[in-house]
């Protein structure tokens, strides 16, 4: 057995956010400039226990994959110009009556050092984030809601 680990690398992150209402040009990118970290977000617990009253627990699976993906990003990033410019795109057509691509967005992120990667589909818009306005820039954080979560592990090229 080896003692050593594997090299984690954020550059070696590439993800893309594809969306009808997009014309079939997904948002691209690869650990880019401005970019701070992604989180994916399970909602659903799997287990809940039912104790009753003499103590007998009646485990139960809930089924379910929904979540979220935080994207924590500085202000000035093409990223963030891109995802306001597609939440503007799906919020215009959804106060003129057409919500029928609000929820269609798919995101996809990879990690070729440790052979993670998430697929998350069913992916909507929470809000637009809050944004400082201060001496100093900073970053932000969008939430994207996802009705299906998909966790898989490649296995690693090294």
């Amino acid at each position: 057995m080896s003692s050593r680990s594997a090299t984690y690398s954020f550059k070696d992150t590439s993800g893309s956010l594809s969306n009808p209402i997009l014309l079939g040009a997904p948002i691209v990118f690869a650990g880019e400039i401005g970019m701070g970290q992604f989180v994916i977000n399970m909602h659903t617990e799997r287990t809940t226990h039912d104790t009753a009253a003499d103590g007998t627990v009646m485990p139960s699976y809930i089924a379910g994959d929904s979540g979220d993906c935080s994207i924590e990003i500085q202000q000035t990033s093409a990223l963030h110009a891109e995802l306001l410019g597609l939440y503007n795109l799906l919020k215009t057509a959804a106060d003129g009556g057409d919500v029928s691509n609000w929820a269609a967005s798919a995101l996809s992120l990879r990690n070729i050092v440790d052979g993670s990667q998430h697929l998350l589909t069913g992916v909507s818009f929470g809000k637009i984030p809050a944004k400082t306005y201060a001496a100093q820039g900073g970053k932000i954080t969008w939430v994207l809601m996802a009705a299906n979560v998909t966790n898989v592990t490649i296995p690693s090229l090294t």
